[in-house]
């Protein structure tokens, strides 16, 4: 092959809209499964607004990081409502809930469970698997940068696979599965810091913050010693099941997928089109996974404002949750004030949501 025979580099810069067909009406959600949808996630939405107040952005990326059925880590001081939250989502769901305090004494077993001799009553015994608390819908790990980097390990396999392996042998866990971890960012004495390769597995990080004067005041008033209201469940398995295939069919654009790209591609500081502040602050920039779950959540954030296509608005309302805790800066970022969370906002300003500019016959 000549050097004029070999084909262009792909160049995610590069984008040309009459490459790809237009999805037929066929394709796309009609109006009424985008009302169904709409009705369903407003019931559950409703219910979170009933337990946790003043936080109505943080229940909105809660509801979408479940519609795409990803692991969420939720960061925040003590008393603001985190493991409320978890437990007020798995009621609203119906789900199988269990919550795993995390210790440094916590063992794998403790989490995964172990096989225990058992009497089968014929004077034989034999290994008998008892389930740990992993084998539910929705776990909570509570404080889990508490337990040591051997007992968080237990859980990648988990987290991604849905599946549990002791001695050598797999065990299904139950579907939907999701982990739900919260940590604390002060008192970090005889705390492990979580991998990169686990934090990479929570398609989100949520920062939790603290509530306005207002709603502390509806609290005091309205909730003995704090305690929320009794919640009724608001969906059930086959409306979930629904929402989830809802979720799947909204039409993501080929122009809405480069800007996906393009956006995780120049979080890499040794690509030459990434922003100056990526090459001079970033150390390393997002995996694929984060291309994934930015897909994923930008279609559950569509779908949530009750549009059968994703936008660019949609990707720019969940690219911090997605893409803050990959991103692992270099030692003079926090010297001059960078935060990873800065470094997405700047990337957002810097990366076009489309990549060619407008041929000047059409601009006006």
């Amino acid at each position: 092959m000549s050097a004029s025979d070999t084909p262009p580099a792909t160049d995610f810069n590069e984008f040309d809209p009459d490459s790809a067909a237009p999805p037929s009406r066929s394709q796309l959600l009609s109006e009424a499964q985008v009302s169904q949808a709409s009705e369903l996630i407003g019931r559950l939405r409703n219910g979170l607004g009933l337990a946790i107040l003043g936080q109505d952005e943080l229940l909105d990326q809660v509801v979408i990081c479940m519609l795409a059925r990803g692991h969420m880590l939720l960061e925040g001081l003590p008393g603001l409502g985190k493991t409320e939250l978890v437990k007020s989502l798995s009621t609203l769901l119906g789900l199988g809930f269990r919550r795993i305090q995390f210790t440094p004494d916590l063992l794998p077993s403790d989490i995964l469970g172990s096989p225990i001799l058992e009497d089968r009553g014929d004077g034989q015994r034999q290994l008998v698997f008892h389930k740990g608390p992993i084998f539910a819908n929705l776990v909570l790990a509570d404080e889990i940068n508490r337990a040591s980097p051997k007992t968080q390990a237990a859980l990648l396999e988990a987290m991604q696979e849905r599946r549990a392996t002791v001695m050598g042998e797999s065990h299904q866990l139950p579907l939907p599965f999701f982990v739900l971890a919260t940590q604390n960012p002060i008192e970090l004495e005889g705390t492990y810091p979580l991998p990169e390769a686990q934090l990479d597995r929570f398609m989100f990080k949520i920062n939790v913050y603290g509530v306005s004067a207002e709603t502390l005041q509806e609290i005091i008033a309205t909730r003995n010693a704090g305690t929320p209201p009794q919640l009724e469940m608001a969906l059930d398995e086959n409306q979930l099941q629904e929402l989830f295939s809802l979720t799947d069919k909204v039409h993501l654009p080929v122009a809405v997928s480069n800007y996906i790209a393009r956006l995780v591609t120049a979080t890499h500081p040794d690509r030459t089109t990434s922003p100056d502040q990526i090459k001079q602050f970033v150390k390393f920039g997002a995996s694929p996974r984060a291309a994934i779950a930015l897909a994923a959540t930008s279609r559950a954030s569509a779908l949530l404002n009750r549009k059968p296509n994703v936008g660019f608005e949609d990707v720019q309302r969940v690219a911090n949750s997605v893409l803050s805790h990959r991103i692992i800066l270099d030692y003079s970022a926090r010297l001059e004030g960078w935060t990873p969370a800065k470094i997405v906002d700047s990337l957002l300003e810097s990366v076009r949501e489309v990549g060619r500019e407008i041929p000047e016959d059409l601009s006006v």
